[in-house]
């Protein structure tokens, strides 16, 4: 594991440092500031559960059940049952960069001093992700409301020595063995402990975090892909020219476009007409209005990214231990926030696939490529080409479209209608996951196709940047033009290249950098 270390606080954490532990494997260390906050907090509450008056979650029970008081002698029992209870998930696990994430946000929280946890627990919480051990999470059992209740049960519960949990070395064994095998005694949980465990948007805020980090590359390969489908039909940089993106300024749409003019510098394509074509005025929709949507969709990763700074820097929990002392129920759990800007970027990726797929299809078709040949294929009839890793992206965007409906349009009462209004924001979370693994492989089909059909206009020459980019693209395994062969083990390649940032890093080596 890195051995880089992410310093915990008590004023939130970056979008840096939740990459760098959930995917790095970056050791936490609490700061003093933070042990000071957690020690003042649980004073706070040590002083309320010694009063007869009921404090919620730290003397009654939760949700609807939260009108019984609840006795000294039952309330460990109280804590550890709230864990176990919520401990309720289905359905496939959950990634390990997911569970790290959530629980290092929730680590991040409690450090706050706003929850009332012991110091103790909190070091227990990085002892964990220190130890690399995971807790097996589950798909289903969050409404984005409350908390991720389940996710972040799974996680206690470990934390207790109790469930299933992943090893460092990729084994799944019972926690309690895991914990002993480390050196790490279970928690034994005290007053409000157990809901302040559970009670935070931790999971979808992750997810946030780690789809931002994943969309930021997609979108420069994206420009790139754009470029070289624009180089491969002839097409005009001339509608990349700042002054018209200056007139109608968008940020993200000036960038996109300032990014794609930078790939196509010195293409002998660009602009080139087939002998027998008359010079073309306009290119089609999705070539010359790649920078309008990209860059819309930049500008709501701006948004997006807004939003989790401010989430980043939050404290939920409820109830949440005031600096004057008073602890006092919120809403603050709810996930409407992070959820919106989930579904947001749904919607975004989805329209950058799909007019990337309309590319790639443009490419294919002998009547609106300009002479490239059927299927960029080697004997068109004998071989098909690149006809049906179309028919794969097509059928990657036909899902995404479908990923791209609102989870946060949808709301299920729960715990007897105490809970009756609920954000989503887990489900959207997960569906955008896989809405960016798949437009991931439609970058990936694009970019297979655009250099093949470079490579196919014999005695022009691209751009620099252009054949850098097949340069490495060949170094990586993927081949050139030629008869048909086994398809799938070159798309895979193609779509590992796009996931390794393959394709930015080729085009950066002559371009700079891009925006």
């Amino acid at each position: 594991m890195d051995m880089h270390t992410v310093v915990v606080g008590t004023s939130g954490t970056t979008a840096a440092d939740v990459v760098a532990v959930a995917r790095d494997g970056a050791r936490v260390e609490l700061s003093p500031e933070a042990l000071d906050a957690l020690a003042r907090a649980r004073e706070t509450v040590d002083a309320l559960a010694a009063k007869p008056e009921p404090v919620y979650g730290v003397s009654t029970g939760f949700g609807a059940l939260a009108t019984r008081h609840i006795g000294q002698e039952l309330r460990t029992r109280l804590q550890r049952n709230i864990v176990r209870s919520h401990a309720a998930g289905m359905g496939p696990r959950v990634e390990r960069e997911v569970v790290r994430a959530l629980m290092f946000l929730r680590l991040k929280t409690v450090a706050s001093g706003h929850t009332g946890v012991r110091p103790q627990v909190a070091r227990a919480m990085a002892d964990l992700l220190n130890a690399g051990i995971t807790p097996v999470v589950h798909e289903y059992g969050s409404l984005g409301c409350s908390g991720d209740l389940a996710p972040l049960s799974h996680c206690a519960l470990a934390l207790m020595g109790e469930g299933d949990a992943e090893g460092p070395d990729g084994t799944v064994r019972p926690a309690a063995e895991l914990l002993a095998a480390h050196g790490l005694a279970p928690v034994e949980l005290r007053e409000k402990e157990g809901l302040a465990l559970l009670n935070g948007t931790d999971g979808m805020l992750g997810m946030l975090v780690m789809a931002l980090a994943d969309l930021e590359t997609l979108y420069k390969t994206a420009d790139v892909t754009a470029a070289l489908s624009l180089e491969a039909l002839l097409g005009t940089d001339k509608v990349l020219r700042p002054e018209l993106h200056a007139i109608r300024p968008h940020p993200g749409q000036g960038a996109a476009a300032a990014n794609m003019l930078a790939v196509l510098e010195g293409s002998g394509l660009v602009g080139h007409f087939q002998a027998d074509e008359a010079p073309r005025v306009q290119d089609a929709y999705s070539v010359r209005c790649a920078p309008q949507v990209a860059g819309a969709g930049r500008d709501t990763m701006a948004h997006a990214r807004l939003v989790a700074e401010r989430e980043l820097a939050a404290a939920v929990d409820n109830p949440v231990v005031l600096p004057d002392g008073r602890v006092e129920s919120n809403g603050n759990f709810h996930g409407a926030p992070v959820a919106y800007v989930l579904d947001f970027l749904a919607v975004a990726a989805a329209d950058l696939a799909s007019i990337a797929e309309r590319r790639t299809d443009r490419l294919l078709d002998k009547n609106r490529s300009h002479g490239l040949p059927p299927f960029l294929a080697d004997d068109a009839g004998v071989d098909s080409g690149l006809m049906i890793a179309q028919y794969t992206q097509a059928a990657l965007v036909s899902e995404m479209k479908r990923l791209a409906v609102p989870a946060s349009a949808d709301s299920i009462p729960s715990s007897a209608m105490q809970e009756d209004h609920v954000s989503m924001g887990w489900s959207a979370a997960r569906k955008l996951r896989t809405a960016i693994g798949n437009l991931r492989r439609v970058l990936a089909v694009e970019l297979y196709a655009a250099t093949r059909a470079i490579e196919l206009r014999h005695g022009l020459t691209p751009a620099p940047a252009s054949r850098a980019l097949i340069d490495a693209l060949r170094a990586a395994g993927v081949a050139g033009p030629g008869p048909d062969r086994f398809l799938a083990p070159e798309l895979e390649a193609a779509d590992a290249f796009v996931r390794d940032g393959g394709v930015v890093a080729a085009v950066e080596r002559v371009t700079g950098p891009l925006a």
